[in-house]
Order: C-alpha cells, then sequence, then structure tokens
C-alpha cells in the first residue's frame, strides 16, 4: 500500500486503475495523467520510482481538482441553495430527491436517511 495524495493505493493495481481510486479522477483522467507524464499505464504502482511519484503529485495538484477541494466546493454550493432559499435548497435540507424524482415509491431510502439534514441554516 502506498500513500499518496490522502489515498492508500494498492501496490499490486496498475498505475491507471490506481489513480482511478483519488476522489476526482475518473478513468480518462488517469489515462491522461499517464499520458502527459509518459509513464505506462500498465506500469504497476509498486514499479513506480520516487521521482514518478513527485511529478504525478505536481501535475495533479496543479492541474486537477480532487479530493476534500471538491467536497468543499459541493457543501458550499449546497450550502449557497439552502441560505438563499431556493427550491433545490428546501429539497436538500429536507433530505428529498432534488432533481425532480417521486417520492412515492422511490426515495424511501433518501427520506429514511436523510443524507443532508444537518445543512438547516438560518435564513435572514
Amino acid at each position: 500500500m502506498v500513500y499518496f495524495l490522502n489515498t492508500h493505493l494498492d501496490s499490486k493495481y496498475k498505475i491507471s486503475s490506481a489513480l482511478q481510486k483519488i476522489y476526482g479522477l475518473g478513468k480518462y483522467q488517469s489515462a491522461q495523467i499517464c499520458d502527459e507524464i509518459g509513464i505506462s499505464s500498465e506500469k504497476r504502482v509498486k514499479q513506480l520510482q520516487p521521482s514518478e511519484f513527485e511529478q504525478l503529485n505536481t501535475l495533479i495538484t496543479q492541474n486537477y481538482e480532487i479530493g476534500s477541494d471538491i467536497k468543499r466546493s459541493l457543501l458550499q454550493n449546497i450550502t449557497r441553495l439552502v441560505k438563499i432559499g431556493t427550491y433545490r435548497g428546501f429539497r436538500h435540507s429536507d433530505g428529498l430527491p432534488v432533481r425532480g424524482q417521486k417520492t412515492h415509491g422511490n426515495s424511501r431510502t433518501a427520506r429514511k436517511l436523510k443524507i443532508f439534514s444537518h445543512i438547516h441554516i438560518n435564513k435572514k
């Protein structure tokens, strides 16, 4: 296991698959990163040199938004919707489906869990 960018990457995975474990990077981005650095996407994580890890680190942090940055911006967007009192904000704060889904049979799990119920913000 290698700890890289706040994520544990399994040593036996190919680098293209391992980069997808980082929150915010998908299949296309990981292939693009490997091409830019010149690392074969078939290479395993345990075969990478420390200099290649440094190149990966600088490229990803400069060009991609990953991990807690994405989560923070998502939470800021939701709190903004709640604060300005939009319909979507009310749906988020009540833990109901936001994008027009029916609630009779579908969103039973969402209504039970109340995922974003902690976002109740006093509106002024």
